[in-house]
């Protein structure tokens, strides 16, 4: 095995072993909320199980590496190149607009403006397709958890 293939097999354990701990850490603190109420499942249900199981693909990963065998096919690089590392840079952006944006805007006006934003990052060229999907999203989402789900989401000063 080559220092590169080494130093990636490396890499990518310790990236398998705290992505594991991050795991099992969410799986830990949802367990502490109800796994079930009278309506069924409760607020811990789905982290505690999204918990569960990607820690369990983390270790089933980080044993097939132990054993040799790669992961992936190894021909990429520990770190991405520079429209990868834009594209992540503008998702990481998107989210923290979002954060900022959610109380004072609203819920449909921030992810109306996230969206339409995100798929031009991602390399989305057509406009009427980042208006529809965009719209559609935003107010869609709205319309299914705060009228039909009950669930209160943020409305921003315009009523949006």
């Amino acid at each position: 095995m080559t220092p590169q293939a080494r130093s990636h097999r490396a890499a990518e354990r310790a990236v398998l072993v705290c992505l594991c701990a991050l795991f099992a850490a969410a799986a830990g603190i949802a367990y502490g909320y109800s796994l079930q109420d009278d309506l069924g499942p409760g607020a811990g249900f789905f982290p505690f199980w999204l918990g569960v199981i990607g820690a369990a693909l983390c270790l089933v990963l980080l044993a097939q590496s132990l054993r040799g065998r790669a992961i992936g096919d190894g021909a990429e690089g520990l770190s991405p190149d520079r429209a990868g590392a834009l594209r992540a840079a503008a998702l990481l952006g998107g989210l923290v607009l979002t954060a900022l944006l959610l109380e004072p805007a609203g819920f449909r006006a921030t992810a109306l403006v996230v969206t339409a934003g995100l798929l031009v990052a991602l390399g989305v060229r057509r406009p009427l397709a980042i208006g529809a999907f965009a719209l559609a999203s935003s107010f869609g989402l709205f319309q299914v958890f705060h009228h039909w789900l009950r669930v209160p989401l943020p409305v921003g000063p315009f009523g949006l």
